[in-house]
């Protein structure tokens, strides 16, 4: 799973940019696909390669008009060695008036994948849990203050009658962060949980 990022390069005039972005359904891959066209849509091509699935049940590229098997296959073969899934991988080239041959434009999508993946950030999929908490407005603070040096994400909060606030940890934490709830607020504040799901976490979050 990674971040999504990009990252350039020139060869023979040539240039190619390398975007990644992480998909869990191939629609979303194709609607990355479509952002890329529509983004660079004076370049002479937008090829691409992704992976889906936690089996990578879903395995699709294509050359976007270079010649067959030297962009989106070799883009393919840099996910299957990098053994990722749940990500798309777009190369976009300006054509700069040289031709590079077939092995040149392997090389070159080959790279073209490379410095994508490299230039997104690797995040890892855990099973996680969102709450909904509701609090006083004069807890706010404390929860605030308490959840900054926690491994928990504080992702939003509905302000009406109280404060509902909506927070996601991951599955493994949940124990801890019932106990940790019950302890801050005296037992008077009781956490919903209203989903469970795999999600990305960076290497750094958390424990």
């Amino acid at each position: 799973m990674l971040r999504r990022d990009e990252d350039e390069f020139i060869i023979n005039k040539s240039r190619f940019i390398g975007h990644a972005a992480p998909c869990t359904s191939e629609q979303q891959a194709l609607d990355f696909i479509a952002e890329m066209r529509a983004k660079y849509k004076d370049a002479s091509h937008n090829c691409y390669a992704y992976v889906i699935g936690r089996n990578k049940g879903i395995m699709r590229y294509s050359d976007d008009g270079e010649p067959g098997g030297t962009a989106g296959l070799p883009m393919m073969e840099v996910l299957k060695n990098r053994d990722v899934t749940d990500l798309c991988v777009v190369v976009t080239r300006y054509f700069g008036g040289i031709l590079l041959g077939a092995g040149g434009l392997v090389r070159a999508y080959t790279q073209g994948a490379v410095v994508a993946l490299n230039a997104a950030r690797v995040v890892t999929m855990h099973p996680s849990c969102t709450y909904l908490l509701d609090i006083a407005y004069n807890q706010l603070g404390r929860l605030e203050h308490w959840i900054k040096d926690t491994p928990y994400r504080l992702d939003g909060r509905d302000f009406a009658a109280s404060v509902t606030c909506q927070i996601t940890l991951k599955a493994a934490d949940a124990p801890a962060f019932e106990a940790e709830i019950a302890r801050l607020f005296d037992g008077r504040c009781e956490p919903v949980l209203i989903e469970e799901q795999f999600m990305a976490w960076d290497e750094g979050d958390g424990a």
